[in-house]
């Protein structure tokens, strides 16, 4: 899947939090830094949002993430880590 001519508004987290509270799409996520923290995406505004993805622990670096998200988009973070999501709406 390309992603060319897409952009998307920068949401800075370290912490578990809201990336949206209303409907999203997900374009892909930058990892700044990390010693080993995971990512889960949720689907909706909170932390009892659904699961998108099992925990993952990425590299440093970009990673695309396509993902249509109807009622918000949720980041649990664990362990340290400081990510930056990339979403167009919400």
């Amino acid at each position: 899947m390309a992603f060319v001519n897409q952009a998307g508004v920068p949401i800075n987290l370290a912490v578990s939090g809201a990336v949206s509270l209303t409907p999203c799409s997900v374009i892909g996520y930058h990892v700044n830094s990390t010693s080993g923290g995971t990512l889960v995406f949720r689907n909706g505004a909170t932390s009892a949002g659904t699961a998108v993805n099992a925990a993952v622990t990425p590299l440093v670096g970009f990673t695309a993430f396509p993902a249509s998200m109807n009622a918000g988009c949720y980041l649990t973070i664990s362990g340290t880590i400081d990510v930056t999501v990339f979403v167009q709406g919400g």
